[in-house]
Order: C-alpha cells, then structure tokens, then sequence
C-alpha cells in the first residue's frame, strides 16, 4: 500500500472548527492536551475571553455593491494575506511531529504572519529556514541570564525575524490545576530547541510563607525595553498588556506595538478578557502603535469585532494546536485557508469590501 498523497491526507482533516476540536483530543497525549486546553486556576479568565465575544453583535450594511473582497493587509508594515497571525506557541513538537517548522512552513504558503518562541520545539534556526519567505517573529522569555537574551534576539535578527515579541505577563507561571492534575510542566524533561541555555519561567515563587521570593529575572521592569532596544534594530512587540496604564508604559520604552493579551487565561485567572480591555488600550496608544489582540478568537466573526474594536491583527492560538495536532502542516494550512474564507464571507455579509472599510460601526453590544 502506498502513503496518500497530501491531497489525499488533506481531505481526511475535519471541515468545522468543532469536529477539529473533537479529532484533535484523540490525536495527542492526555497530558498534552490538557496543557493545550487548559487555563489557570478555575478558569474564568478563559471562559471570559470567549463570553467576551458574545456581548457584542456585528452590524451589517445591505445593498452596499460589494463584489470583491480584499484580506490584505499591513502589520508593522509587512503586507500579510489576511488580519489574523499565528500566536507564538510552546512545544509544538509535543503536538505533532511536524512541529514548528511545519507550522511555519503552512503560514508562509498562506501568507499569514507567524510568531514562533523561546520554548519552541525546534530552534529559530531551523524554524526560519522552513518558513523562508513567509512573515514571522520572534517571541521573548525573559531569561535570568542577560546575556541569553541578548543571544536569543541577535540569533532571531540574523535569522530573518521581522519582530521581537517581549512577553510581559510571566515573572512566574500562573497556578494552573487542570494542567498539574495531567502531570504536564513546562520545567520538566521536554526538550527546548533553542538551547540548554534557555530556561522556561519558574513555576512558582520560592520560600514559605510569609515570605516568598521570585527566581532571577524575574523582577524586570520597564527598562528591560531600553536594554533590548540597544542591541537590536527589530521592532518590541509588548505582549501580555491588560491596561492603558501598562500599555503607555510600554511604548513610552520603546515598544513599536501592543499585543493585548492574557495568556490565552493561563496566568492569572480572574484577569479581564482581552477583548474588553481593547478599545480602552486603543483609545490610549492606537494613534501612534499598532494594537492587535488575542484570546478566545475561533470564527470569522470575532476576527471583525475584533478590527472594529481597534486591533489591527488578531492573534490565533489554541485552534492552530488543534489543527497541528489532527493534520499537521497540511492541518494548519487548512484552517488559516478556511478561517480566511470565513472572514471574507462574514466581510462580505457586512457589506464591507476589505480591512481598511471596517470600523466602529461594524459592531454594537448585544441587547440584553
């Protein structure tokens, strides 16, 4: 018997979003899929972030004589094919053996932005040489040892990455049971591609109480921008903003834009979902960086309430884990080519013709 064809392996990958949920649970480890799934504590926060999205209704216009829809679009400059982007992941090789560089291999095909990170399986390297043409950035861990940074965001600027992705919101990581009941840690044997010198966040603070204390590194503040700023000329994505406070912070040391973000509810739970605290961010800083958003983003729809909130770009995560995990790089290219087609259905629906047509209009809050 011959291997299929990757047409053939194409059509056996599930069509709507729930069934790849559903395939995409038998097809990796228990323990990985909880770590996939799961949230911090009793998971509000992620629960929140896709009630978030049910508050708000898209208001269509009719009659407007649309005849053709345009993605394209703009992010930090770079053209991209559609307004969503790949959201840097950890551990794609625990998912599928394609891995990283299938991923980035499925988002260049498709023109789509793709972040890759400091916990991937594969090193940036290897990930870049993959995804050759394709858009990608590079997303940062802060490491206790300065000089790790300094090596991890020259290699990714002589690799070819557009952009550094400086996450903010993990001195620690956040208490997540669904993912300790699975007997999953990130700081346990999985192997992290970008060296032995790389270390993923603590789990937690050390000591007992009344006195705990965070390991090294831990304790960054602003300045870490300025730092970075210094040894490389990338633009600092600030990932991990839940505030307009923290959101000026960030561009006033130099960040070129605002990912709004909480983790996808893995850090602190009991966090604001992403997609109230937007327009607040944007009505800060929206005029002079670019603000995108992720957390809780599944259909089309959420992508355009999330552009007619403020975001620029709109960050996918766990539906791509899924996509991997049941199809591989065929997998994920198959859900960014039907995720496109569903917001330029929804687009088109709206009475809109591209990105730049949508605004505040487009969206009200749902009637109670």
């Amino acid at each position: 018997m011959t291997d299929p064809t990757p047409d053939e392996r194409a059509t056996k990958i599930p069509l709507t979003l729930d069934e790849l949920e559903e395939v995409a649970a038998t097809c990796v480890r228990p323990a990985v899929w909880a770590y996939i799934q799961g949230g911090a504590g009793d998971e509000r926060t992620l629960e929140w972030n896709r009630e978030a999205y049910r508050r708000w209704v898209l208001v269509p216009r009719a009659m407007t004589g649309v005849q053709e829809i345009d993605l394209t679009t703009r992010i930090l400059g770079v053209r991209a094919s559609a307004p969503f982007y790949i959201s840097p992941m950890a551990y794609h090789g625990e998912v599928h053996a394609d891995g990283e560089p299938g991923v980035a291999s499925a988002a260049a095909r498709v023109g789509v932005l793709a972040a890759f990170g400091t916990l991937s399986s594969s090193s940036l390297e290897i990930i870049a040489a993959a995804q050759p043409q394709g858009p990608r950035w590079f997303q940062l861990y802060l490491q206790p040892d300065p000089v790790v940074n300094r090596s991890l965001v020259e290699r990714a600027e002589s690799s070819g990455y557009g952009a550094i992705i400086v996450t903010v919101d993990v001195p620690v990581l956040g208490v997540r049971d669904r993912q300790a009941r699975a007997g999953f840690a990130i700081d346990a044997s999985v192997p992290i591609g970008n060296g032995a010198d790389v270390r993923p966040p603590a789990r937690a603070p050390e000591g007992v109480a009344p006195r705990f204390r965070l390991p090294p590194g831990a304790g960054a503040t602003w300045e870490i921008l300025r730092e970075l700023r210094g040894y490389t000329r990338l633009p600092l994505v600030v990932k991990g903003v839940l505030s307009s406070r923290d959101a000026r912070k960030a561009v006033d040391a130099g960040a070129s834009a605002i990912i709004v973000s909480n983790h996808g509810g893995r850090q602190l739970d009991g966090a604001s979902a992403t997609l109230d605290v937007l327009p607040e961010v944007v009505a800060e800083v929206g005029s002079s960086v670019e603000v995108y958003v992720d957390g809780g983003v599944r259909r089309g729809a959420d992508v355009l309430l999330a552009l007619s909130l403020g975001a620029r770009a709109v960050g996918l995560g766990r539906p791509v884990l899924w996509a991997l995990a049941a199809g591989g790089g065929l997998g994920v290219e198959q859900y960014l080519r039907q995720l496109a087609v569903e917001v330029a259905t929804t687009l088109a629906l709206c009475g809109r013709r591209s990105i730049s047509e949508i605004d505040r209009s487009l969206c009200a809050p749902r009637r109670a």
